[in-house]
């Protein structure tokens, strides 16, 4: 699979990141309490993935349920530019939406139904291993 290098950026510019993954995105549309309320659309990548470039020290986490998400968002403006999925502790979810223009070809976008979050977990064949660690992809 082919990877680029995507930037991106909360609304006031204070948390910057980087991420490597597809021109092609896989979107997930999850319906669960927080991700309806936030409209979460997010793509998951693996931790090796993924850097922070700036604004460690403007984030702050919520978490409710069973704690293992980690929803981050810059302190100043609200935003989430990612956090730490439930379904991939190991990663990271990114929302599409604040990428920097200019290296995303297409996006798909597909349902989970996180109201039924276990279920949806159990029988969908290739979420729980979208985290997994990928050959350095940064050249």
């Amino acid at each position: 699979m082919d990877h680029v290098k995507h930037t991106g950026t909360c609304h006031c510019g204070a948390v910057r990141f980087e991420v490597w993954n597809s021109p092609d995105l896989l979107v997930f549309d999850c319906d669960c309490s927080i991700c309806t309320k936030k409209q979460n659309h997010h793509f998951i990548v693996a931790k090796n993935q993924f850097t922070l470039l700036q604004g460690w020290d403007h984030l702050t986490t919520y978490t409710f349920n069973t704690h293992a998400a980690k929803h981050t968002f810059c302190r100043i403006c609200g935003v989430q530019s990612f956090y730490t999925p439930r379904s991939n502790p190991d990663g990271y979810g990114i929302a599409p939406h604040c990428l920097d223009p200019g290296t995303v070809r297409s996006v798909t976008v597909e349902k989970f139904c996180g109201k039924k979050w276990e279920e949806s977990m159990q029988n969908h064949q290739t979420i729980k291993g979208m985290s997994k660690p990928v050959a350095d992809t940064h050249s």
